[in-house]
């Protein structure tokens, strides 16, 4: 555990500091008493030794044996007066964030100098986060003589302030702790949903979603699955002084669909971003979501002949409608930069983004568009550009969605999406390297699974 001081001034480490009694506990008190009882021991005995010798040397009258014990008796509490009195441990208080409180409040629900709060956010630094204190917070305050002598509050997981007095007023230090991370595995079948058999598993809800997302583009994990399909993961389990603090991120999945398998490993590129890739380093993301909206139906499909509802006539149809209420957000199907946004003709409200030279995507009839865009911002993929509506050329709510490749439009429910970009050569190598455990841990999910298949039932 490092120290990372955090208030405005540092310890002097010559300084004299105040004896600390606190149970951070009794740790620190142990050997005080111990010290204490072994000197108080001592005294007694030396004492009993003199009045042996004592006695023993005088010629006078033996006295009687009640008089030998009220000496005894008078030496042992002499003893016992003189030896150095133990301070009572200080009281820790654990004070537990209501909603609407703050640190001014906890002070005086606990009786504490109001000069003695402001002292302490004056430190500036970690001292800080004590101004915005959240519902469920825990601050541990140690209290002596109705005076505050130490405050500790967990900034994350990792951290925890720790704010003392000395005799100069109060200190600040912020503790880091170091996490641990180990790592898990889980395999199951598929029998009724990936949720619930996930779950069975012994993954949480956000591993679910997790591994869901992950292979997402490749499975429509609602109508693809089917019984006898098989999951693995292997996932980070993050503890924190041999405790468990919660689960990490997934760091390599199998799903077996249809006999079909596929693989994921995630890697940290140099510039500390992370991402999910094939073993061969291919990204698992694609470039373009299939569907830039939330729908309740396909209204209308892609179509070199359709009967247009409003012209009366054929008319080609070269995007795919998605009907949704009013105000249902419309996503961008990918990153790139908005080529144009305003009313266009039958469109009605319309946003084009273009994907570099080769793609560009249209989103028609829509009610409005989000605030702070405008033709030449840039978007990502999946950011919120704007909202259904049913402008221009439009029977009902619905967005007309348009997927063109070199200019031509073709089917956007059935075009071939480009991947996102790779690896770059330069860093294949470290990728192998840092993924091959990675994937012998799905090697060995795999091996026991088969060995479990083809053993007999006992």
């Amino acid at each position: 555990m490092s120290l990372q001081p955090s208030g405005l001034r540092s310890m002097n480490q010559f300084g004299n500091r105040m004896p600390d009694y606190s149970s951070a506990g009794e740790a620190s008190l142990a050997p005080v008493r111990r010290t204490l009882l072994i000197c108080s021991f001592l005294t007694v005995c030396a004492a009993a030794v003199a009045y042996y010798r004592m006695n023993a040397a005088a010629p006078a009258v033996e006295p009687t044996s009640d008089q030998a014990a009220e000496n005894y008796d008078a030496i042992i509490q002499s003893a016992v007066n003189n030896a150095l009195s133990v301070p009572a441990a200080s009281e820790w208080t654990r004070a537990v964030v209501a909603r609407g409180q703050t640190l001014s409040d906890i002070f005086d629900q606990h009786q504490l100098a109001p000069q003695d709060w402001l002292a302490i956010l004056e430190l500036g630094g970690d001292c800080a986060r004590l101004k915005h204190l959240k519902v469920g917070d825990v601050l541990r305050l140690r209290i002596s003589d109705g005076e505050l002598q130490e405050l500790i509050y967990p900034l994350d997981e990792r951290r925890t302030l720790d704010v003392r007095r000395d005799e100069r007023g109060f200190e600040a230090t912020t503790l880091t702790a170091a996490i641990e991370r180990r790592t898990a595995t889980a395999e199951g079948t598929i029998e009724d949903s990936l949720f619930n058999d996930g779950r069975k598993a012994g993954l949480n809800d956000r591993l679910i979603l997790q591994f869901a997302d992950i292979f997402g583009y490749d499975i429509d994990f609602a109508q693809d699955l089917q019984a006898g399909d098989r999951f693995s993961v292997v996932y980070e389990q993050l503890y924190k002084d041999h405790k468990k603090l919660r689960d990490g991120d997934i760091l390599a999945a199998e799903f077996v669909n249809q006999g079909h398998v596929y693989r994921a490993v995630r890697y940290v590129a140099p510039d500390g971003t992370s991402a999910y890739y094939t073993p061969t380093g291919q990204s698992l993301r694609k470039a373009f979501i299939r569907t830039p909206v939330d729908f309740t139906r396909i209204s209308s499909g892609f179509s070199l002949h359709r009967w247009h509802p409003i012209l009366n006539r054929m008319r080609a149809h070269m995007g795919t409608d998605y009907a949704a209420p009013i105000g249902t957000p419309v996503h961008a199907a990918g990153n790139g930069r908005i080529e144009f946004m305003g009313r266009k003709g039958g469109y009605g409200n319309v946003v084009i983004i273009r994907h570099g030279p080769k793609y560009e995507t249209v989103y028609g009839h829509l009610s409005r568009f989000r605030r702070g865009l405008h033709a030449g911002s840039k978007v990502e993929q999946g950011e919120v550009i704007a909202y259904v509506g049913m402008t221009g050329l439009a029977t009902g709510p619905h967005l007309h969605y348009e997927f063109r490749v070199n200019g031509i439009p073709v089917n956007p429910v059935t075009v071939t999406l480009p991947r996102a970009n790779p690896l770059p050569p330069q860093q294949l190598a470290a990728f192998r390297s840092e993924v091959a455990p990675l994937l012998a841990d799905l090697d060995q999910i795999d091996a026991r699974h088969a060995y479990a298949s083809a053993s007999p039932p006992p």
